[in-house]
């Protein structure tokens, strides 16, 4: 049977902002979104989606307050009308705040407006407010069609047709406050804008001997001031769910003390606008400032962000994020029946799932009840991901030898991972190693034991401060086995790409010939590439893809009010197609080719000519992603050519080879916050495995990656590696993100098949409810 479905999509502001879609034969979609960077790639998954499935689209301007008023507000949406959206901040359809959609009145208004257009789906995507108030309005539904029929307003065939409304959330708010998702949309952005502020504060700090107090957003929630936190290194945050401890006053100005006793030129004290003391009474940013001027002297300043934090460019996350999100909300809708209870698409490590959203909006009201009753640590454990955040920055509050090092090509965030490293590793009790140039730089005795000022500053440095080649070990066992007898390295952490597999492989199988090698080891995924078997994601990747995406965003504007244009940009990645094809979801692209997705001179010429028939419905621009390996005939100076042949009077073409820019740059706040993360929870490991195992100055076989797989962070011994791996072409044998390969496809127009074998299932949130860390 043919289906067939309209969609509409607005913004409100009701507690947050609202934003609507619909469906037609009776599914419908209405989408609701806070004021954060992000909405609008979510706005144009959900539209490209619905389209693919055989929807016809309608945005809904001002949110609820559009859906109340009807009219004017409810446009039909067309493919090409969420164009050039991806790159653009706030909302481009409107948001306004609605008092009458939280009246029973404004609700029956709203539902006589959705009937008239067969629209009884709704995807809302806000906060909590805006997500009860949806599950409000679908459980009045049966009860406001009645009415509608009583006054005459519609008839019985209309109510029938339209009988059951269906709900599914997504979450836009940059204060991640939302329980049951590890991120929200708008967030990633706004740690961005954050992360700017600070690395450009900190200059001036250090060039003065400064202390900077500053304000971020959070009045409920202090993610974002504990994530920058970490992320910048700060001496001091201050949240809302955690209040300091009594006479924290004085513990906070003895160790801003002792930085500067260290050497430090400059202190950072980060405030949520929400934070309180144990008695529930407010810190302000004046209040630390005029602690620190009068207790100290020092020459202070404060900072409050304000809404900075809320717009500007979406980073390549939220609209990774977000394009996921809208894609799944739509796939849910539409396996939606009678029986299912209102959902929200959560994120749950890497993966993307559905929970009952009545049960997130209960427990993310309950943090607050918790905050009320000063049952703080309730608060924090119902919050998360907060958990892991607050461990490792107390363990930054201040044997064995462990030895640190950098293997590969330099990744942004490889020098947070190794501040984390050495830090956690120091308030364990271990004396700290740095080793520079890699292996190269061990078997040459280039190592050093390295102090907890000596890292001072290193979070948001790009590159590699310690140094990394690529050389491995195995010619060169004996003068590293030399080497570690000489300073006594007990255990090794190796941060780095593919090669650190081989180099832990080596050192591995030398166990038997050289017992100096029977010591813990532990690999940190590090590379642009993100192909590490063993793990999702990699440190350094995220800042790859902004620089991509942020750079296509550039080159595509260039051509702003030129005749048609398409641009061919080679990504970089061996042959792992990661950057090109996830890039190439978040910056729009029309076509990506890469090495796991083998493509002939036919596939070429149908994507031309594709592209040509978009460029004829009026679209202005194209963007071709090419991964540096994905074809040795079918260079990018061939496909350019051939473009351009084929294109001849529609478009005309441009490459540009993107090359080590996309090496370079400081980290992203995610690298830096999943490299303190990630090096944090290794050095424990560490710690542990050497407690519990040390016996004559050996201990166990332990050789092991520590990656994300799909929801958790996992210890993986390398040799189980060795079977998921093609060495020959350094990429793991089955890689997670070639799911969303068929996204970037249906959202370029493609007509494809997607597998959502792999979507979010309906699943209690009790089962991702937070356990306590280790």
């Amino acid at each position: 049977m043919d289906c067939h479905f309209e969609f509409s999509l607005s913004l409100s502001l009701s507690l947050s902002l609202s934003l609507s879609l619909s469906l037609s034969l009776s599914l419908s979609l209405s989408l609701s979104l806070s004021h954060c960077a992000g909405m609008n790639a979510a706005v144009r998954a959900v539209v490209r989606m619905g389209i693919y499935v055989g929807a016809k689209v309608y945005f809904i301007h001002e949110g609820y307050q559009g859906m109340v008023d009807g009219g004017d507000n409810i446009e039909e949406a067309s493919w090409e009308s969420v164009s050039s959206m991806l790159q653009v901040g706030g909302t481009v359809i409107g948001s306004a705040r609605c008092k009458e959609f939280r009246s029973h009145e404004g609700r029956l208004k709203a539902a006589h407006q959705l009937v008239k257009r067969g629209i009884t789906n709704l995807c809302v995507i806000g906060g909590d407010g805006s997500l009860t108030g949806a599950n409000l309005f679908r459980e009045e539904w049966s009860g406001l069609l009645e009415e509608l029929v009583q006054q005459s307003l519609i008839d019985e065939e209309a109510a029938q047709n339209n009988s059951e409304l269906h709900i599914v959330g997504m979450v836009g708010s940059i204060d991640n406050d939302f329980c049951g998702t590890d991120m929200t949309i708008g967030t990633d952005s706004a740690l961005h804008r954050i992360i700017e502020v600070v690395d450009a504060i900190m200059t001036t700090a250090q060039s003065h001997q400064r202390t900077f107090v500053l304000e971020v957003m959070g009045r409920h929630c202090g993610y974002l001031a504990l994530v920058s936190a970490l992320a910048c290194g700060a001496d001091w945050v201050l949240i809302p769910e955690m209040p300091p401890e009594d006479g924290w006053e004085e513990h906070m100005c003895q160790k801003l003390s002792e930085s500067r006793s260290r050497g430090s030129r400059l202190n950072i004290i980060i405030v949520a606008e929400g934070a309180i003391d144990r008695q529930g009474k407010a810190i302000t940013v004046d209040n630390v400032k005029d602690l620190v001027v009068s207790c100290l002297g020092f020459d202070t300043r404060v900072t409050i962000l304000g809404h900075v934090q809320r717009g500007g460019t979406p980073s390549a996350f939220d609209r990774i994020l977000a394009s996921r999100m809208g894609v799944e909300a739509v796939l849910a809708l539409l396996e939606a029946s009678d029986s299912t209870p209102a959902c929200v698409v959560s994120l749950c490590g890497n993966q993307a799932v559905r929970l009952p959203l009545m049960e997130c909006v209960q427990m993310t009201q309950d943090v607050q009840k918790s905050m009320d009753e000063k049952n703080f640590e309730e608060a924090v454990r119902l919050r998360g991901r907060y958990i892991i955040c607050l461990c490792v920055y107390r363990t930054f509050l201040c044997s064995f030898n462990v030895a640190v090092l950098n293997v590969g090509a330099p990744a942004a965030g490889m020098n947070a991972a190794v501040r984390s490293a050495v830090r956690v590793g120091i308030t364990e009790g271990h004396k700290m190693f740095a080793v520079n140039d890699g292996f190269e730089g061990f078997y040459k005795g280039q190592i050093k034991e390295i102090k907890w000022g000596d890292v001072a500053g290193w979070t948001g440095q790009g590159g590699s401060i310690l140094g990394t080649k690529r050389t491995l070990p195995a010619k060169h066992l004996d003068k590293i086995a030399e080497q570690i007898r000489i300073h006594n390295i007990n255990a090794l952490l190796v941060i780095g790409g593919f090669e650190v597999c081989r180099c832990l492989l080596q050192l591995y199988e030398a166990r038997t010939s050289h017992e100096d090698f029977c010591i813990p080891m532990c690999m940190l995924p590090a590379t642009i590439s993100n192909n590490v078997p063993g793990t999702d994601l990699s440190i350094g990747a995220d800042t790859s893809l902004n620089a991509i995406v942020e750079t296509c965003d550039r080159i595509k504007q260039s051509a702003s009010g030129t005749k048609r244009r398409v641009f061919i940009i080679e990504t970089m990645g061996g042959y792992c197609g990661y950057l090109a094809s996830v890039g190439g979801l978040a910056a729009g692209a029309d076509t990506v080719y890469i090495y796991e997705e083998p493509f002939n001179i036919r596939d070429l010429q149908s994507n031309v000519e594709h592209l040509t028939e978009k460029m004829k419905t009026g679209i202005q621009r194209g963007l071709v992603l090419r991964n540096e390996n994905s074809n040795e005939n079918f260079t990018t100076d061939f496909i350019c050519q051939l473009y351009s042949e084929e294109g001849k009077g529609v478009f005309d073409c441009r490459k540009n080879v993107l090359g080590h820019m996309q090496q370079g740059g400081a980290p992203s706040p995610f690298d830096r916050n999943f490299g303190t993360k990630i090096a944090a929870k290794a050095i424990q490991w560490i710690s542990r495995k050497l407690k519990e195992s040390y016996k004559d100055g050996t201990v166990d076989d332990t050789a092991c990656l520590l990656g994300m797989r799909r929801r958790t962070m996992a210890f993986q011994p390398v040799v189980q590696l060795k079977d998921e791996t093609d060495f020959a072409h350094r990429i793991p044998k089955e890689q997670w993100w070639l799911k969303l390969h068929p996204l970037m496809k249906i959202l370029a127009k493609y007509k494809t098949s997607y597998d959502v074998s792999d979507s979010g299932q309906l699943e209690p949130v009790t089962r991702i409810r937070p356990k306590k860390a280790d």
